[in-house]
C-alpha cells in the first residue's frame, strides 16, 4: 500500500497515540528530498520491488524544501503513520544531520547521498562513473578530456570529478580546470558554447545527461560536428539520451537496484532490531551511443 502527500509543517494532523496491535503490517516511510521525476520514480519502482513480496506497507511524504522546520514536520507525520524505519531519498548532507537528530530512534537509510558517516546509505558509485567515462573517452585517441562538472550540491559532484581528474592523471594527460554548471540544459549551453570555441576541445565528459543536452546543442549551433570533431559524455542514464542528436553515450544509474537495495537494508535491520553502518555503492554502466568517436 502507497500514501502520497506533501504535507509540511502547518498541515500537520493533531498526535495520535496508536493503540497496540502486535499483529500490524510493518511500514516503511519513504521521505523524498528533491530527485527530479525520472530518479524519484525509478528510486521508488526498487523499493516497491523490495516490498512486494511482504506485508510491509509504504507511506511517501515529499516536503516542499529541506529546512529543519519542513523536516520535523514530515517526520512527525511519518511518526503519526506509524513507520517501522525511514528511507530518504537524495538528502544533501545538512539535511541528514538534521534527520539523524529530528527522527531520534526511527532506523533509516539514505539513498543517492552524499558520502558522509551519519547514516547508512546506498549509492552510485560516482567515482568510478567519472573514470569510466573518461577513460572510455582517452581510449578513443583524445589527448584529454574536459569536464562539466555539478551541480555542487548534488550527490558526490566531487566523487565524479574526482574520477576524472584520477582518470586523466593515471593517463598521464593533462588535466584542464573543471567548469561547474547547475545541472540544466540552460548552463549546460553556456559552458558548451565556450568549449566550442577551442579548437583543442574535442572530448567532454557532462556530469549530467541534462546538461550534455545543452552541450550537444552548443556545439551544433558552432558546427563543431559530433562524434567527428568532438565526443561527448553524459551522465545519469535518462531514457531522454538515447533520442538526442545524436543519441548520447553516458553513465546510468542503477536507481531501480539502489531502491531496491536500501528497502532490503531497512528492512533487515527494522527485522533484526539494529541497523548495520552499511555505505553501500552501486556500480554505474557505461551506455555506448552515437556522441563518442575515435579522435581525429
Amino acid at each position: 500500500m502507497y500514501l502520497l502527500s506533501s504535507r509540511t509543517l502547518k498541515d500537520q494532523p493533531e498526535p495520535v497515540t496508536p493503540s497496540p496491535d502486535s499483529n500490524r503490517s510493518k511500514t516503511i516511510g519513504v521521505l523524498c528530498l528533491g530527485p527530479g521525476p525520472y530518479v524519484k520514480a525509478t528510486l521508488l519502482a526498487g523499493i516497491q520491488q523490495a516490498t512486494r513480496e511482504s506485508d510491509y506497507c509504504v507511506c511517501i511524504v515529499s516536503p516542499r524544501v529541506a529546512t529543519r522546520d519542513a523536516l520535523a514536520g514530515a517526520v512527525e507525520t511519518l511518526r503519526w503513520l506509524e513507520v517501522d524505519g525511514l528511507l530518504v531519498l537524495a538528502p544533501h548532507g545538512g539535511a541528514i544531520e538534521m534527520l539523524a537528530a529530528i527522527a531520534g530512534e526511527i532506523p533509516m537509510v539514505a539513498l543517492e547521498a552524499p558520502q558522509q558517516d551519519v547514516l547508512p546509505a546506498v549509492a552510485s558509485d560516482h567515482y568510478v562513473g567519472g573514470a569510466a567515462a573518461t577513460g572510455h573517452l582517452l581510449g578513443l585517441g583524445h589527448r584529454s578530456v574536459f569536464h562539466i562538472a555539478g551541480p555542487a550540491d548534488g550527490p558526490e559532484p566531487r566523487s565524479r570529478l574526482a574520477g576524472w581528474r584520477d582518470a586523466l592523471r593515471a593517463a598521464g594527460a593533462d588535466v584542464p580546470g573543471a567548469m561547474i554548471g547547475d545541472g540544466s540544459p540552460e548552463v549546460g549551453y553556456e559552458l558548451g558554447r565556450r568549449l566550442a570555441m577551442r579548437g583543442d576541445v574535442t572530448a567532454i565528459f557532462v556530469a549530467t545527461d541534462q546538461m550534455a543536452l545543452g552541450v550537444l546543442h552548443a556545439l551544433f549551433e558552432a558546427r563543431r560536428r559530433v562524434p567527428d570533431e568532438v565526443s561527448v559524455v553524459g551522465f545519469g542514464g535518462t531514457p531522454e539520451g538515447e533520442f538526442f542528436s545524436p543519441p548520447l553515450t553516458t553513465i546510468r544509474q542503477n536507481f531501480n537496484e539502489i531502491g531496491r537495495r536500501g528497502a532490503e537494508l531497512l528492512r533487515a535491520g527494522i527485522e533484526a532490531g539494529r541497523l548495520s553502518a552499511v555505505q553501500e555503492l552501486i556500480p554505474a554502466e557505461l551506455i555506448l551511443r552515437a556522441s563518442t568517436g575515435a579522435a581525429a
